[in-house]
């Protein structure tokens, strides 16, 4: 059972997708994924369901809370909400003063996610080249077709709202990105910023309020025929969403908009060494390092498609590996082989037993394997609330 820190930490959690959302092209779900709450927050969304309904209808208000995971949504959830309020202000006077670098770092960032995408994905042939350049295409022309600009009526933020939450389950696709596609970026991030300002509250409570709305809508609904074309079709609509991304790049061009041209015109000169420079740092954020691992019998994927235990054992053997190379004098692990099975927790002691030779280990654990090949044990425990003991045991003198 969680306890408040648990909850804290969630909310910080959050907050970092929240910020990943606000910047088009990092994606919230996954920020989510690398941090480990992905499945959980997908899963506590797909709770919200008629039994949830039932239980709100009868007025079990606790087990409705439970049975959605309500303390770890709203955590989650406010994290979001309190990042995007803080940097709504900031990305908004980044696009009125510097468009032609922020748009270029934009770029960059989507480049990138849309090579993350394909990269995670194996198999190649020429239907999935089709599909690639099929989203593309719809990319291009969704993009080319959407007008600059797009009503600013309540039905429209309603449904950019719907389209752009969407994205939050999807590792890889950016909620802001969708509102870029939709023209509606700098208008709610303007109504954001003008919000905290205390500016036209009326007004901008109502549009940030029909946005929330249509957001709730959109995660509830149109998330779920998301997660059953992910069921049915994992491959293909990760791949058309990869050509989507690239083909709407049209959207992000650094000059394809009045306020860039303006700065261009102002220095004399399309800028194209900020634009480089800054498309390269977007494009960096994204990239960084990728581990690719193939567990035996199985093909080689990125570490994040891994099981839990598949990722334990590829972080174990990376970790064996570094020791081979560059052994350390001291090493501690915090329960690094709890998703491990029997056989593998037998391994990994033989391994432990054997670069103990040159590193000392501490390990905590609480494997009877692991336990089984120490050379020292040190358990903490309360006899009296507030009040630890430790004792310890030199298990060599027992073998």
């Amino acid at each position: 059972m969680r306890k408040l820190k648990d909850y804290l930490m969630v909310g910080v959690k959050g907050a970092c997708m929240g910020a990943a959302d606000v910047i088009p092209g990092v994606s919230g779900g996954t920020i989510a994924f690398i941090m480990g709450i992905y499945d959980e927050f997908v899963g506590s969304i797909a709770r919200v369901d008629t039994e949830a309904m039932r239980l709100l209808l009868k007025g079990k208000i606790r087990d409705f809370w439970a049975h959605i995971n309500g303390w770890f949504l709203l955590s989650v959830v406010a994290g979001i909400g309190v990042s995007v309020v803080a940097l709504a202000g900031l990305m908004q006077m980044l696009l009125s003063d510097y468009p032609i670098q922020t748009w270029s770092f934009f770029f960059g960032l989507i480049v990138a996610s849309s090579i993350f995408i394909l990269k995670g994905i194996s198999g190649w042939k020429v239907r999935e080249a089709a599909l690639v350049v099929l989203g593309v295409v719809l990319g291009a022309v969704v993009c080319t077709l959407s007008p600059t600009q797009t009503p600013d009526a309540l039905w429209f933020i309603f449904l950019s709202g719907a389209l752009a939450i969407c994205a939050m389950i999807l590792p890889g696709i950016s909620g802001s990105f969708i509102l870029l596609i939709l023209g509606k970026y700098q208008y709610i991030m303007g109504v954001i910023s003008g919000l905290v300002a205390g500016e036209n509250l009326g007004q901008n409570l109502l549009i940030l309020g029909v946005f929330g709305i249509g957001a709730v809508v959109g995660i509830l609904g149109f998330s779920k025929f998301l997660h059953w074309l992910l069921a049915r079709w994992h491959k293909e609509t990760l791949i058309v969403l990869a050509g989507f991304i690239i083909g709407s790049l049209v959207k992000v061009w650094p000059w394809s908009n009045p306020e860039a041209i303006a700065q261009a015109d102002a220095a004399g000169g399309p800028l194209w060494g900020w634009t480089l420079l800054f498309a390269i740092a977007g494009f960096s954020l994204v990239t960084g390092i990728e581990i690719i691992a193939q567990p035996p019998g199985k093909k080689e994927q990125v570490l994040t498609l891994l099981s839990g235990g598949e990722r334990a054992m590829t972080a174990i053997a990376l970790l064996f590996s570094l020791l081979t190379v560059k052994p350390s004098p001291f090493c501690i692990l915090d329960e690094i082989e709890s998703a491990l099975d029997d056989v593998n927790i037998d391994r990994f002691a033989r391994f432990i037993k054997e670069y103990a030779e040159k590193t000392q280990f501490i390990i905590i654990s609480h494997r009877k394997g692991t336990m089984e090949a120490a050379d020292v044990l040190y358990g903490v425990a309360m006899e009296n609330k507030g009040v630890s003991r430790l004792m310890s045991v030199k298990v060599s003198d027992y073998k």
